[in-house]
């Protein structure tokens, strides 16, 4: 089931008291209405009844849908810098619920799941818009490095991220978008050809040490890639 629990906040506009219901778990097979909320980025959304401005909780929940094959650990951005941490809080929560730990027919549920971790509401999105669309998030990925390569300027910078944003269907591509994590904003759109994925996913060989990387972990994400050593391969 979807778990929600009353938590204080405080107005970031005028600073007055603000209590609202956040989320602990998403059971988005029997809440998919919850799943549309996230894709439409109006998931923990409130308004201050003070002053009315709007803003949006930071994720810090796990994420379940056993129909899509999806289990995320989704956390808020500022804990990325400790995302070997967090994995390993999500390896020991998943087993325990789903894996070694958890019973028979749990084991089952699990076995179907894939397991990832994202921090702050692009990523999430992003995971679930992936599905959507039957891609795989690893080759997203490796399009992003690819990305990075090729365009002469990027708005690359602390605060920013690239994120698999929609399906260009128009141009048979897919759109990417430089969004600033704090606020999640659009900085710049970008429209990528179908044709880098599939070619991206007929070489397996070539790009089988990136993807080596990108799976070390449930933190399936090029950030990582800035953020020291890494996880040792196993």
């Amino acid at each position: 089931m979807s778990l929600f629990h009353p938590v204080n906040l405080v107005c970031p506009a005028c600073e007055a008291p603000v209590v609202m219901m956040a989320v602990g778990s998403v059971n988005a097979d029997r809440r998919p209405d919850l799943r549309e909320d996230i894709l439409s980025d109006r998931f923990q959304d409130i308004e201050c009844e003070a002053c009315k401005e709007s803003f949006r909780l930071q994720p810090q929940f796990n994420y379940l849908d056993v129909g899509r094959g999806q289990w995320i650990a989704a956390m808020q951005s500022a804990k990325m810098q400790d995302h070997l941490e967090v994995e390993d809080e999500a390896e020991t929560l998943f087993s325990a619920s789903y894996g070694a730990g958890a019973p028979s027919a749990a084991q089952e549920v699990g076995n179907g799941l894939k397991v990832r971790v994202t921090f702050g509401w692009p990523a999430v999105r992003e995971k679930l818009l992936i599905q959507e669309h039957g891609l795989d998030d690893v080759i997203i990925e490796m399009m992003k490095m690819h990305i990075l390569r090729s365009v002469e300027s990027v708005p690359l910078a602390q605060g920013i991220e690239l994120r698999f944003v929609d399906v260009d269907e128009d141009n048979d591509g897919y759109i990417f978008s430089w969004l600033e994590t704090a606020s999640e904003d659009a900085i710049e759109n970008l429209s990528v050809p179908a044709e880098l994925y599939k070619a991206i996913l007929d070489n397996p060989e070539g790009w089988d040490a990136l993807r080596t990387r990108l799976e070390n972990g449930y933190f399936v994400d090029m950030q990582k890639f800035y953020m020291g050593e890494g996880r040792p391969a196993g």
